[in-house]
């Protein structure tokens, strides 16, 4: 099996032949991502040197080939770092050798999970956000499970976007490339020793793509790119940005995906038992998984083992090609596979008889999945009268679209003091039981007030101390002066109350409710008691109105107490998001319902003892239990505007009756015991409860265990008989 697992180990090898004796381990772990889920990852690679471990985004393989090699010698005498290195190893080859215990996957018919981004790590540029943090806690659990899956994605070479904000608040984007040969990545190689290649035909051209192999623990992740000699320079730049704003690129790189990434698997001697698609922009996997590994022509033999997961009912998340657009870019790989133009339009229409509607992807998975989740129970209900009409047959309860609601791999999320903490009070492998609520019940309970506020209190000032060194950095760099921008880094304090708004900078997230009533917001942060609030995110080239929003919100920091205590951050990337999680007491996410699928980043902050004020949509509809936070309506209003003021006065008035003197009434210790009190509710409650354990078992139980028995048949897949092509 040419699999690219000999590729890996010869990489790690070459880099090791570059290091001191010594650090010859450190080359291996740094081709595996295992590292960087594990206590104490911080001191690992970044004992050898600080500075440049910073300046190469934390990427283990740039910083052990660009290091000087004084500073490696003396890495290699430091007896304490080796020490560490040795159990680093011995913890990563045990992790490999583990087998799960009753595991109804085999290792022969694994789960391939497509996506078309993966949040591994911050040194791996191919996420956005969400959705990628989503596919790789997903990928992590199903190392640490010993579940049999690999993941299935696309090598971006400038990765997405990159966010400077001028000092009117304009967003800037730009793009820096990444080299895969300076990254924890290797090029899977064929019995020839030549880089292993695939062919789809794409526009009138046959697009080649080469292979990389991530490791993520005992999970190899596949990384499509076309930037090859062999092809036109079009199609290089199919594999150059994540969501590329050119329509007819997008769907080049949905097809090179979807069907280059299963030709990719069947090259490699890899035959999956399950598909798992995860959301639209891979839907075309599964009829390359019926022509190629099932050897048939009827397009719903492949459902039953097919899962199709749907993240949004965001009409962006949801893209559609008019039917000329499609032909154009997917006409030549229609007729080559047999499956033919019509019959693809079909299957990708809501309606496959309007030959005037276009084709949209989300449909596509829809048709041909024999299992359909949407990513909590309220986008169940939402995602099955969204899409009830391809089942019109069917009474809304009946549509056969289920709900799965997403989790987060604590061992990625957790801050260090906080799993130093859980490690004293909770059970040996107390993230390997994550989904025990009655074991998180009775421990968490027992941690005096005392420990749990200092850890808290530990990271925030973590945070605080990177606000003041970032804040000068950023305002420096948008043109403001020194003593302005020295002022303002001064004022963050370690001890105030610390709100955090962290995500993608849509209309539908609603950061302009945070600054709709002006007055209110001054008062409050002009008050007696010390508040700060750290806002961080991104909107997309194309999204004009999420630009507005963030210079509306420049507009109204420049002076005043607003200058002082409210801070933006560039560049929301995975780092961020981590010291935002871990450092904020509060953590706010104001969705209009019912437009929130599942939501991650209030899962990620209540594991590091953070509340929530959030809408009553997505996962905190069914998480809020009136002790472990706060909530805003989740009711659906077609008057936005009227819906928005509601909630706006409403998050005033919890923010400045309840929050705010809550964080702020003390003991005679100085400790904040009622705050406290929520914290061990929300942590006891969330975080059993919406951990990619319960999930991923979930997953398993549900889609991909009935997928692999001979016996199971699909779900009546909406269609297919009018399709032409048989029951399905």
């Amino acid at each position: 099996m040419h699999d690219g697992a000999r590729d890996i180990r010869l990489a790690a090898q070459r880099l090791a032949d570059c290091l001191p004796a010594p650090l010859g381990g450190l080359a291996r772990l740094a081709y595996n991502y295992h590292w960087s889920w594990q206590a104490g990852r911080e001191e690992l690679f970044g004992a050898i040197d600080r500075e440049r471990w910073r300046f190469v985004n934390a990427n283990p393989v740039r910083l052990l080939r660009e290091t000087t090699p004084q500073r490696l010698q003396a890495a290699a005498e430091d007896r304490g770092l080796i020490r560490r290195i040795e159990r680093a190893e011995t913890l990563l080859d045990a992790h490999l050798a583990r087998r799960a215990a009753g595991c109804t996957v085999s290792a022969e018919r694994p789960v391939a999970f497509f996506c078309a981004e993966f949040a591994i790590h911050e040194s791996l540029p191919i996420y956005a956000g969400g959705l990628g943090a989503l596919a790789g806690d997903l990928l992590k659990q199903a190392s640490d499970d010993a579940l049999p899956m690999v993941g299935v994605g696309l090598l971006y070479r400038q990765g997405y976007f990159r966010q400077r904000t001028d000092a009117s608040g304009r967003q800037h984007e730009y793009w820096t490339d990444s080299d895969p040969e300076h990254l924890p990545a290797a090029l899977v190689t064929g019995g020839d020793g030549l880089p292993l290649e695939v062919e789809v035909q794409i526009g009138g051209a046959a697009v080649v793509a080469q292979v990389w192999r991530v490791n993520v623990g005992r999970v190899p992740l596949y990384l499509l790119d076309s930037d090859v000699e062999e092809n036109q320079t079009a199609a290089r730049w199919i594999t150059s940005r994540l969501y590329i704003s050119n329509p007819d690129l997008r769907l080049a790189q949905c097809l090179l995906l979807g069907v280059g990434g299963v030709r990719a698997l069947t090259e490699m001697g890899i035959v999956p038992g399950v598909i798992h698609i995860n959301e639209g922009h891979a839907a075309f996997a599964a009829l390359e998984y019926a022509r190629s590994c099932l050897r048939s022509d009827d397009i719903g033999s492949a459902a039953p083992q097919v899962v199709f997961t749907t993240h949004t009912p965001v009409r962006a998340g949801n893209p559609t090609y008019p039917a000329e657009e499609l032909e154009r870019v997917a006409g030549a790989f229609a007729q080559r596979s047999g499956i033919g133009i019509e019959r693809l339009l079909r299957l990708g229409r809501s309606r496959p008889d309007e030959a005037g509607e276009p084709f949209g992807l989300t449909q596509l998975g829809l048709r041909t999945s024999g299992y359909a989740n949407a990513v909590s129970r309220r986008h169940g209900e939402v995602a099955r009268s969204m899409w009830g009409h391809l089942w019109p047959q069917a009474p809304p309860e009946r549509v056969p679209i289920g709900a799965i609601t997403n989790g987060v791999h604590l061992p990625t999320w957790i801050g260090a003091p906080m799993r130093m903490l859980l490690q004293r009070h909770l059970p040996a492998g107390w993230h390997a039981a994550a989904a025990e609520v009655s074991l998180w019940a009775a421990a968490v309970q027992g941690i005096p007030a005392t420990e749990l506020w200092s850890v808290r209190s530990q990271q925030r000032a973590k945070l605080v101390d990177e606000l003041r060194r970032r804040s000068v950095i950023e305002r420096l760099s948008r043109g403001e002066g020194l003593e302005a921008a020295s002022a303002g880094a001064g004022a963050f304090d370690p001890d105030a109350l610390t709100i955090g708004f962290g995500r993608r900078l849509t209309a539908y997230k609603r950061l302009d409710l945070l600054i709709a009533d002006i007055p209110s917001l001054r008062a409050l942060l002009a008050g007696e008691h010390a508040i700060q609030i750290v806002i961080s995110g991104k909107a997309h080239p194309d999204d004009e109105t999420g630009k507005h929003v963030l210079g509306a919100l420049f507009d109204l920091t420049r002076t005043g107490e607003l200058a002082a205590r409210v801070v933006f951050l560039d560049d929301y990337d995975l780092a961020t998001a981590m010291l935002m999680l871990q450092g904020c007491d509060l953590w706010m996410n104001l969705p209009r319902p019912p437009l929130e699928a599942s939501g991650t980043s209030g899962m990620k902050s209540a594991i590091n003892g953070g509340l929530q004020v959030s809408v009553l949509d997505g996962w905190w509809a069914e998480a809020y239990d009136g002790e472990n936070g706060w909530a805003l309506s989740g009711e659906v209003d077609p008057d936005t505007n009227a819906q928005d003021a509601r909630h706006g006065v409403e998050l005033q008035r919890l923010l400045r009756e309840e929050i705010v003197p809550l964080f702020h009434e003390r003991d005679e210790h100085r400790i904040p015991q009622g705050w406290v009190t929520r914290i061990r509710a929300s942590i006891s409650s969330i975080v059993p409860a919406f951990s990619t354990k319960r999930m991923l078992a979930e997953y398993t139980a549900e889609a991909y265990s009935r997928a692999q028995r001979p016996a199971h048949r699909a779900r009546e897949a909406p269609g297919l008989d009018a399709v032409g092509h048989g029951s399905g």
